[in-house]
């Protein structure tokens, strides 16, 4: 298989780090989806402290994003990976063990600040180990993200018929094993060279209106892949009368991304890859509610009706993952090229935290369409909006394109230099300078 290959020829850091996305992916889904259950249920918590607890690890994680992705310019990516996955361990542990509220709300805190750090500078490492592999590597940290995230669900349904406290116990000795792991196995780059003054760095990528507009055109792309685990569950359930036919939305699309991201990436890459891309992705992806848009509004499942119904729910839902494919390797490797490589961590936290931003807000429309829909008994209504959100996002994405707003891979402008007859690499309005044409910033 082509991923196999690729994996057991990519360096062994890179491929740490693929077993370490593999892990801490199945570590999070086998836990924080039941977790409110055994916070309510075992420890007999309060609805409102279950929903401060898990309030606070989401806003840790998404919050720091930014911290993370400067941590990782500072001080190395290495360090700051390592950081995470211990992090990490010690919350889970604290899961395991505490039983009162401030151990679980520093164990929620803990959980998220491991994410936040985890996240921006796994993405910096390989920003800055794949060279022009990037999109390649990211679409292979995609699979084994996917995979780890359908294992852990998977794992999770036994959690629920046993005790909560030994699973915990046995992510953190994983977590363990992959921190010792990374501080032998990860060379020490990933460093960015000098180091930033952390506020001036927050100056120059908020300054970025390139990257700012990007942010916002692909702002769809992770409301609608989060739909998989809230509008494609309940809308399956509805035409099929099953309440596990969500397994078989997430078992499809991570068989698929296993089988095709990889493939798909090499593919595009052979055709251009990068920003060209990214528009036809997103656009597939809305798409990917249409077949469900027909059905929708189909009378309750009678016997031998709800395969037909799971189908089309399951098609969808593939339309989604495949448009995903398609989007997500090209989206993180343009990610770094809107600024200097200094400050790649930098750009990758702050992309992180208004996508989730971006994606919590629609997850609330998403939602607030979901009540109006069944209240006006217009149950198309969900659907037609994520529709909408997919088309005019990969719309936003390709004017970005046709107005060279987006940047380019740097062989592709050194062959527009020869072109046109110009030396060097050619700079787009705006675009920020080659890092060998700022002078050095001098440390905090």
């Amino acid at each position: 298989m082509r991923t196999l290959r690729a994996v057991r020829e990519s360096p062994l850091a890179l491929r740490l780090l693929f077993i370490n996305q593999f892990g801490v992916d199945i570590g999070f889904y086998l836990l924080i989806p039941f977790l409110a259950s055994y916070l309510g249920h075992d420890l007999g918590l309060s609805a409102a402290l279950v929903g401060l607890v898990l309030s606070v690890r989401n806003l840790s994680q998404q919050g720091l994003f930014v911290v993370g992705g400067s941590a990782a310019d500072r001080f190395g990516a290495r360090l700051v990976i390592i950081a995470g996955c211990a992090l990490r361990t010690a919350a889970f542990a604290l899961l395991a063990f505490g039983n009162c509220h401030a151990l679980l709300l520093t164990a929620s805190v803990l959980c998220g600040l491991a994410g936040a750090l985890f996240y921006p500078a796994v993405r910096t490492h390989v920003a800055h180990e794949s060279g022009d592999r990037a999109a390649e590597v990211f679409a292979l940290l995609n699979v084994f993200s996917t995979s780890g995230s359908l294992v852990g669900l998977l794992l999770g349904g036994l959690l629920l018929l046993t005790d909560f406290r030994p699973w915990a116990l046995a992510g953190a000795a994983v977590f363990t094993v992959l921190t010792v792991a990374q501080a032998v196995a990860l060379p020490p780059r990933g460093a960015s060279g000098a180091r930033e003054r952390v506020l001036g760095g927050w100056r120059e990528c908020l300054g970025n209106r390139r990257f700012l507009c990007f942010c916002a055109a692909t702002g769809s792309l992770f409301i609608l892949e989060n739909q998989l685990y809230v509008l494609l569950p309940e809308g399956a359930r509805k035409v099929s009368g099953w309440s596990g036919s969500a397994s078989v939305l997430l078992a499809s699309g991570a068989l698929a991304t296993l089988l095709f991201q990889f493939r798909i990436t090499r593919t595009l890459e052979r055709r251009g890859g990068g920003a060209r891309w990214v528009a036809a992705g997103i656009a597939l992806m809305g798409l990917g509610f249409v077949p469900p848009l027909l059905i929708c509004d189909a009378t309750p499942p009678e016997e031998g009706t709800a395969v037909p119904g799971l189908l089309v729910m399951t098609g969808g839902s593939l339309l989604l993952y495949f448009g995903g494919m398609v989007a997500y390797p090209s989206v993180m490797e343009l990610v770094p090229r809107f600024g200097r490589a200094r400050l790649t961590g930098t750009y990758f936290g702050l992309f992180s935290l208004l996508s989730g931003a971006t994606a919590a807000l629609g997850n609330v429309v998403v939602g607030w369409a979901m009540d109006l829909g069944d209240r006006t008994r217009r149950p198309w209504l969900p659907w037609l909006a994520c529709l909408f959100l997919g088309l005019a996002s990969a719309a936003a994405v390709a004017c970005l394109h046709r107005a060279h707003a987006l940047p380019v891979r740097p062989a592709a402008a050194v062959r527009r230099a020869e072109d046109a007859g110009v030396p060097g690499p050619v700079r787009l309005p705006g675009q920020a300078p080659a890092p060998d044409d700022v002078p050095e910033s001098p440390p905090r």
